[in-house]
């Protein structure tokens, strides 16, 4: 990806070195983590939400609803100009998010409220508990923040046999696509009704969620791609990260042996359709999977 020497976000806090401590996502559940317009495919995926959830669409539309919980006072502490080049890519990576669904929510008249990243080593406090860098890259709709070890990029690599910067570049789409999913109600939505939900149900809704977010991920690749910042291969190592960290291919690493009853991020093969599909058109409208089967 090319990446150097483009607009760094400022929405990044660096905790790292410093303590806390962090792990939620949904606020109940784990979530791991320029151009386009909204269009009538946007406005699909609000009417998707509010189909599968019964809310309100002209809230949604208007921007109001569940936005997901409480906001912190958004402080803006990031050192854009740090010599530490993990803190320049991942502060890049999110400038990039920030144009690319600033332009599609502005297209329908919307504001995108963007999420900030927190970066942090061993363990981290946020607004859904504390959690361990065990726990991978999550987001939190209680503070609309992202955070990540950024050593599960070596793991990402070394353990699961996905490296390139695109392939972590995918990581972090993923979790802005939660953030994405927080701002238009349907993750907010999802997490109160999944505490009248089995198990069972709850991750299979689970897995609906997050092939949506892989989707997100997808749609932010095409116009990443459009943008020509995209190397050949790119691509490639996007789909083979999907495939690595899908929950079959996690559980035959671990236990070795699979349980679909337990997935709640989706398949390997689920993950890497899903993300072709945003990326091949970048239409919202192909991120549909609540009406379509995953």
């Amino acid at each position: 990806m090319q990446w150097r020497g483009r607009r760094q976000s400022s929405n990044v806090e660096d905790r790292r070195g410093g303590g806390g401590g962090g792990f939620g996502g949904g606020g109940r559940i784990p979530i791991r983590g320029a151009g386009g317009g909204l269009g009538i495919g946007g406005i699909i995926i609000l009417l998707i939400g509010a189909w599968i959830f019964g809310i309100n669409p002209l809230e949604l539309l208007s921007g109001g609803g569940s936005m997901g919980g409480g906001g912190q006072t958004q402080t803006r502490t990031a050192d854009t100009t740090s010599s530490d080049e993990m803190t320049q890519f991942v502060s890049t990576v999110l400038a990039e998010t920030e144009d690319t669904w600033n332009g599609i929510f502005q297209a329908e008249g919307e504001t995108y409220k963007e999420p900030r990243m927190v970066l942090f080593s061993n363990q981290v406090r946020s607004a859904c508990g504390t959690a361990s860098s065990a726990s991978g890259p999550f987001y939190c709709p209680n503070d609309e923040r992202v955070y990540l070890d950024t050593t599960f990029f070596q793991e990402l690599d070394q353990k699961f046999g996905a490296s390139g910067d695109f392939a972590q570049a995918y990581v972090i789409a993923h979790e802005v696509g939660h953030h994405v999913q927080n701002l238009t109600g349907i993750l907010p939505r999802f997490n109160q009704m999944r505490q009248t939900m089995s198990p069972e149900e709850a991750n299979r809704m689970s897995v609906r969620v997050e092939l949506q977010a892989d989707c997100f991920a997808g749609v932010w690749a095409h116009y990443t791609q459009q943008k020509g910042l995209l190397d050949a291969g790119d691509v490639d190592e996007a789909l083979n990260a999907a495939t690595q960290i899908g929950d079959d291919t996690l559980q035959k690493r671990t236990q070795g042996y699979v349980v679909p009853d337990s997935f709640n991020h989706g398949t390997s093969a689920q993950r890497r359709n899903w993300f072709q599909r945003g990326i091949e058109n970048g239409r919202l409208s192909d991120c549909d999977t609540f009406n379509n089967p995953v």
